[in-house]
């Protein structure tokens, strides 16, 4: 019989080890172990031997306020989780390119632009480029509204605002195009961002809830044409990624 509920009391664990790590990821300052308790529903002595824990996994951290804040390892694997969501994105990128011989991109949200961390040339002689490391705004370019439609609505409109700087732009039409993005899967930009270019972007979260997307730039001249091919190719592979990342 023990043996029989010794793996269930190692997932409780887990279980409720994860709890404790989300209660904390939006707590830079740090919580105390009664406010964890809380937060997570559980009692307080419970809560302390698993904070006990993950601090001697480095996981978590003791703040000088008697309380606890997410610790160094966590970060070092994130930035692995990083890095792995660039490798599973890779071979898609090429496909995505050898069906439509266009370019396609990766980039990532992150300090309220998009930043592009990989890229495979398209094949056509008249095609767009950009460099890897450049940052790209997010609500001219189709990456970018893509990544806003899948935050929640008021995330979107704070990244927006801090992007026009002074007032709101023109808000409805962004919500309007964000609104559109969310019931197709995708997004769009026309010429938008830069003059002969236009794109189609889908974006998704990783392991770690990290924003990216792919997106693939067209010269504008033969946009309409690609158009129907690009975003079927697209959403499979949306869809393939996502059910991927939610395993």
């Amino acid at each position: 019989m023990k043996d029989d509920v010794k793996p269930k009391d190692g997932i409780q664990v887990i279980a409720r080890a994860a709890a404790v790590l989300r209660a904390l990821k939006d707590c830079q300052t740090g919580l105390s172990l009664g406010q964890i308790a809380d937060r997570v529903a559980l009692p307080r002595s419970t809560v302390q031997r698993i904070v006990a824990a993950l601090i001697d996994e480095r996981l978590l951290v003791a703040t000088r306020a008697a309380g606890v804040r997410l610790g160094p390892e966590l970060q070092a694997l994130a930035e692995a989780a990083r890095t792995n969501t660039v490798d599973l994105c890779r071979p898609h990128l090429a496909a995505l390119m050898a069906a439509t011989g266009e370019t396609v991109d990766l980039s990532a949200l992150r300090g309220g632009q998009m930043v592009f961390l990989d890229q495979v040339q398209g094949s056509h002689r008249l095609r767009a480029v950009s460099s890897v490391g450049e940052h790209f705004p997010l609500t001219t370019t189709a990456n970018g509204r893509a990544a806003l439609s899948i935050l929640p609505e008021q995330d979107a409109i704070d990244l927006a605002a801090a992007e026009w700087g002074q007032g709101l732009g023109n808000l409805p039409v962004l919500q309007a195009r964000l609104a559109l993005a969310r019931k197709l899967g995708f997004a769009e930009d026309n010429d938008d961002h830069t003059e002969g270019i236009s794109a189609i972007g889908i974006a998704f979260r990783d392991f770690s809830g990290e924003v990216f997307a792919i997106s693939l730039p067209i010269p504008t001249s033969r946009f309409a044409e690609r158009r129907a091919l690009v975003t079927s190719a697209l959403l499979a592979v949306k869809a393939d990624l996502e059910g991927t990342l939610a395993g």
